[in-house]
């Protein structure tokens, strides 16, 4: 739990005595060998809003992989937390303005503005609402996004005319991580159900199971399943007129440039691809792809093949761009005697095991074969019908 702001801390920082005093608190180390000096000297200078200072810069510094300009921003830890990565955002900005051009964006669950910063970026967005029940949130959206039209609004309340509606239910409470739909702040079905004939985007947990939304809740738009450099990120819901329905994995990448790449594949793509021996390389295609059920349709649009109908690995003689793959060595059996036999004449030391397919605890197997050599190899287990089959491999490349 961070610190609890108030209403006349907020006020402080966005004055510009606050300002000038965040730049000299951000000049600070924070660290636990000097934060007790820290907060001496803070409180001696800015009581009573010395802990508003030091938790807006720890926050800032805990949001800079994840936000953009996180240094400038008003945060909270839960907001912090919360909030969409700067790179989704912004592309689903972008995807919004394609998608419905010259359209008013309303997000009913703004918070501290994280999404509005990347919605307001947006020329081809006519302008820009956000709304929240939470009135300290709300006005560090308002420091944080003054371009915004901002409200006190609850999102199953309709309040505004915008063309497309985009919300973010809470999935955290003060307990911890919530999992089931119907707790989620506001409830998924009934904000589902409160803008019928409306463009609705939900962004989602990343393990939203939508098969069972679509059979037991009748959902019938598009889910698209996001990651970000390898790690999915959330799982959004498209509703409403100009929205097929269907299932979309979008891929991100930031290169070593700072510009992104976007892989995208929807099901509307073909999916017809056989099983068969494995060829020089094991491609493990990205977590989106995997959730979003696309394996197939990712192995037709580049010419890969699957070890077993039923598993996500694939294989091939080339490795798609932005994926990881596995140059094979040999194959052997998923037995600890047979492994620890195969890795020691290959003189292995570090080793990454991947599975799929079976009941194998990576770390456990790893410490059991006790491997002494240098070389790096990675293991991928899995199984190729009902029996257990290991590939020993080079190290994983990304390519």
């Amino acid at each position: 739990m961070g610190y609890s702001f108030s209403l006349d801390d907020v006020a402080f920082l966005r004055s510009r005595h606050g300002e000038k005093a965040l730049e000299t608190v951000s000049g600070l180390e924070l660290s636990p060998s000097t934060m007790l000096a820290d907060i001496t000297e803070t409180r001696s200078r800015y009581a009573p809003h010395d802990a508003a200072l030091i938790e807006t810069v720890r926050c800032r510094r805990r949001a800079h992989p994840k936000l953009r300009d996180a240094e400038a921003l008003l945060l909270t830890d839960d907001a912090v937390q919360q909030a969409t990565a700067s790179v989704v955002a912004a592309h689903r900005a972008a995807e919004i303005a394609q998608r419905f051009p010259a359209s008013v964006v309303h997000d009913l669950t703004c918070s501290i503005g994280a999404e509005l910063r990347e919605l307001v970026r947006v020329s081809d967005i006519q302008g820009v609402i956000g709304s929240d029940i939470d009135r300290l949130r709300l006005a560090m959206a308002r420091a944080n996004v003054p371009d915004a039209t901002l409200l006190v609004a609850d999102a199953l309340t309709p309040t505004s005319t915008a063309d497309v509606l985009l919300a973010d239910p809470a999935r955290r409470s003060d307990a911890g991580r919530i999992f089931r739909l119907d707790q989620l702040t506001p409830p998924l079905f009934e904000l589902l159900t409160t803008y019928p004939g409306r463009v609705l985007v939900v962004k989602c947990a990343p393990g939203l199971d939508h098969q069972m939304l679509r059979n037991r809740f009748g959902f019938d738009g598009e889910v698209q399943i996001t990651s970000l450099d390898g790690g999915v990120r959330e799982a959004c819901l498209w509703s409403g007129p100009g929205v097929e329905p269907g299932r979309r994995a979008t891929v991100l990448r930031t290169r070593a440039d700072g510009t992104v790449a976007v892989v995208e594949i929807t099901d509307r793509e073909a999916d017809d691809v056989p099983a068969g021996e494995v060829g020089e390389w094991i491609v493990d295609p990205d977590g989106a792809i995997v959730r979003a059920g696309l394996v197939r349709h990712y192995a037709h649009r580049h010419g890969l093949w699957q070890l077993d109908p039923q598993i996500a690995y694939l294989t091939g003689d080339s490795v798609p761009e932005g994926a990881r793959g596995f140059r094979v060595i040999e194959q052997t059996g998923v037995t600890e005697k047979a492994l620890r036999k195969a890795l020691a004449t290959l003189e292995c030391g570090p080793l990454e095991i991947l599975v799929r397919g079976l009941d194998v605890d990576p770390d456990r197997l790893r410490k059991k074969l006790k491997l002494k050599g240098s070389r790096p190899l990675s293991v991928v287990l899995t199984r190729i019908g009902r029996k257990g089959v290991a590939f020993i491999c080079e190290p994983g490349v990304r390519f």
